[in-house]
């Protein structure tokens, strides 16, 4: 992978970008991301965030050979913290991390969001998560993406700004209230994976000590099994 050639995820992570507007890549690592939506006109400036040394260096050199310095300042700094009020950042894109991980930037970095009008949000896992923030923060899902990748699946979700409280039900928070629309062959596949992983669990849980612990952990299990299985046995029936 490279700025010219993203991987098929940071691929469609930049198909989500408006063109035009100005952009904040938290955790950019080597800056393949910004870098290729410069080189691709699709935007004229970026802030390429990075917390660890060693990536930030790394992204420093990328933008150095790609002759994009003018274009794309790589800061050293926590999460949002990297954001400036004279940058003027109106989309800000997250790929690569767990989903609780991805909260806890967006919370901490609460007051750098003023402004910004689209989040563009990939998670490795547990993309619920974020969408309970979503819902906390009153920030709504205007599209999501579900993809495989070496042999991995992973969401895109992009959140725009909403003035009213967005209302959506336990299937939609934990499977994606825009992936249910379509139900792709990926997404049954992640969530026949997710199903038979807690029914294993759950089967574990029944030969140990019942203590309330895990009684309320078996119970919000069984739970979750039951809203993907109503979606499964909808969806092949």
């Amino acid at each position: 992978m490279n700025a010219q050639q993203l991987s098929h995820r940071l691929t469609r992570v930049a198909h989500h970008v408006p063109k035009g507007t100005v952009v904040a890549d938290i955790g950019s690592d080597h800056a393949y991301l910004p870098c290729h939506l410069v080189l691709n006109g699709v935007v004229d400036k970026v802030i390429a965030g990075e917390v660890v040394k060693g990536p930030f260096e790394s992204a420093q050199k990328q933008v150095q050979q790609e002759g994009l310095t003018a274009q794309i300042d790589v800061r050293l700094a926590s999460g949002l913290d990297v954001i400036l009020p004279e940058d003027s950042i109106s989309t800000v894109t997250i790929a690569g991390m767990g989903g609780p991980l991805i909260c806890s930037i967006l919370v901490q970095g609460k007051k750098q969001l003023v402004g910004v009008e689209r989040l563009i949000l990939q998670p490795n896992v547990h993309a619920k998560s974020i969408r309970d923030w979503a819902v906390a923060n009153n920030w709504g899902i205007v599209e999501e993406e579900i993809l495989k990748e070496n042999e991995k699946i992973y969401e895109i979700l992009v959140l725009q700004k909403v003035e009213a409280t967005v209302l959506w039900t336990p299937q939609q928070m934990l499977m994606g209230p825009e992936l249910l629309k379509e139900k792709t062959a990926i997404f049954q596949e992640k969530w026949t994976r997710e199903s038979d992983q807690w029914k294993k669990i759950v089967a574990l849980m029944e030969s140990t000590a019942q203590t309330k612990g895990i009684i309320e952990k078996k119970q919000g299990l069984i739970e979750k099994i039951q809203l993907v299985e109503e979606v499964l046995q909808r969806e092949n029936s």
